[in-house]
């Protein structure tokens, strides 16, 4: 047998090697884009193998004979795929900084506007698209999942409609089994390509009306989808730029919240977003929007709570030590959330009263010494982590904290008391 022979007999036994670390791939970018609120079909695949035996053929004829097997996977770099399709082309940059965070980027997306075998009479652009070549993050998989890490992963991401255009022009004239195309062929494909760039000229417009939709006065948002969209655009209203690659985040939590709270139109929203305006964390916007939603009573963090468990029933146990725990956490919230009522008390009124403990902003009017500062940093990570589950300490540091917290605000009255100190 010849070397792609041999590729093709080593790769039957992996396919489902292939196949599988795809599905994994697929189920961590789908469960991110639907909680973000990205409107996508998420599907993946093995490379084909009665396909694969041509490409391999073809790519030999094109570039050389291959030295060995080991070149020809090395060539040959989307045996595991996951496709995207977005329903909003608008939404790539959101899926972009979610395929960042989620995996190991291999290498550099590419922007693809393939020429087709018969280019010369084409009057549209054809294929365009980004692709990714990732591996999964061992951290994310089980024991008996962390061998899919090796594997590469080509993910691409275009609209419905490119998607589907794609797979006609692939079939027919990349793969023809009944011989090439005629001209007529050719005309109605590159046709069809002006249709689909129409299409997604209309698909943005919809995008756009539907931002026009949500933002209209007294309407409520009707659903976390609408909600990202909305959040998408104020947001870079208000920066000048896109949101960067911390995301959305959990925007299904936030629109349960904030439809709990009945803060569930744009203009309701509004003074959240405007809060946020500056903030230079980078942490996914739906978690600083709940954070400012926390900090203005602390009777909502039980719903949130609570939220949460629905949500993600695996996070929240029922064992005596983890409602132990859970009781703790409550301790120290409610502190903490007493703490930044009285910092938001203190801030001069010529400062930017942000609706959560602003770090960079007490340090620079000086309220509080450097020492204070770097534990109240502290405090407020923990905090973070806690509020979005991210880690939950051992009950002895959360007591340790929840003291640390009544240290610091009983330090702020005595230096302060009721007074404004600008006053």
């Amino acid at each position: 047998m010849g070397l792609i022979e041999d590729f093709i007999a080593r790769y039957t036994k992996e396919y489902d090697f292939y196949d599988q670390a795809g599905r994994l791939a697929a189920r961590l970018l789908e469960r991110d884009l639907q909680t973000a609120g990205v409107r996508s079909i998420v599907t993946s695949r093995a490379k084909s193998i009665a396909r694969l035996q041509d490409k391999c053929r073809q790519r030999e004829q094109d570039r050389g004979a291959y030295s060995s097997v080991d070149k020809i996977f090395d060539d040959i770099k989307d045996l595991a795929g996951v496709r995207v399709a977005l329903y909003f082309p608008a939404e790539g940059g959101q899926v972009e900084g979610i395929i960042n965070r989620l995996f190991h980027v291999a290498m550099t997306k590419r922007e693809f506007s393939a020429s087709s075998k018969n280019s010369s009479g084409r009057k549209f652009s054809g294929y365009s698209a980004t692709h990714y070549l990732v591996q999964l993050k061992e951290q994310d998989l089980s024991d008996q999942e962390k061998r899919y890490a090796a594997a590469r992963i080509e993910i691409q991401v275009a609209s419905v409609l490119m998607h589907a255009w794609s797979e006609v022009e692939h079939d027919l004239v990349y793969k023809p089994l009944e011989g090439d195309l005629s001209e007529e062929e050719y005309a109605a494909l590159d046709q069809l390509n002006g249709l689909v760039l129409a299409g997604e000229i209309a698909l943005e417009m919809l995008h756009k009306a539907g931002q026009a939709r949500v933002a209209v006065k007294g309407r409520k948002i009707a659903n976390h989808y609408d909600l990202a969209v909305h959040l998408l655009s104020r947001a870079e209203e208000m920066t000048g730029k896109p949101v960067n690659d911390a995301g959305l985040g959990r925007v299904d939590l936030l629109f349960d919240l904030i439809s709990e709270l009945k803060i569930n139109t744009a203009e309701q929203l509004a003074p959240y977003l405007e809060a946020l305006h500056g903030n230079v964390e980078l942490r996914p916007l739906s978690e600083q929007i709940i954070d400012a939603l926390l900090a203005e009573d602390a009777g909502r963090y039980e719903v949130y709570s609570s939220i949460r468990a629905r949500r993600t029933p695996m996070f929240y146990e029922t064992s005596p030590e983890e409602q132990d725990i859970h009781r703790q956490v409550g301790a120290f919230m409610a502190r903490w959330i007493s703490l930044e009522a009285l910092l938001r008390e203190v801030v001069p009124p010529d400062g930017r009263r942000a609706l959560v403990v602003n770090i960079d902003l007490l340090n620079k009017l000086g309220l509080l010494d450097k020492d204070t500062l770097v534990q109240l940093d502290r405090l407020r990570r923990m905090r973070n982590n806690l509020v979005h589950g991210i880690e939950i300490p051992p009950v002895a540091d959360l007591a340790e904290a929840a003291q640390r917290i009544e240290e610091i605000r009983n330090e702020i009255i005595r230096r302060y008391g009721d007074q404004n100190p600008a006053s």
